[in-house]
């Protein structure tokens, strides 16, 4: 399988040195070729164990701090949110 390191790294908005590419090339088709050689579960419900029941805590509501103190430590705010730098293209 031919793995595009560049366009990954593309997808990822990560830089990666073009004499590190190859490697990282053989590294995810390892990957790739290990978890196409994993074995098939017949069925989801194998993985529940009847005798191992999960328990689920309480929900409680807490104290937390208000939000003008929280605001206060942030560079910019607009209408009691967090503004940050466009990461989108």
């Amino acid at each position: 399988m031919e793995i595009d390191v560049r366009h990954i790294a593309k997808l990822a908005m990560l830089k990666i040195p073009e004499e590190q590419v190859e490697a990282f090339e053989k590294e995810l088709s390892g990957i790739v070729a290990m978890v196409e050689n994993l074995p098939e579960i017949p069925s989801a419900a194998t993985l529940l164990e009847p005798g191992n029941v999960m328990e689920l805590r309480e929900d409680a509501v807490v104290p937390s701090y208000p939000r003008d103190e929280m605001l206060q430590n942030v560079p910019q705010a607009v209408a009691g949110c967090i503004v940050v730098p466009k990461t989108v293209e």
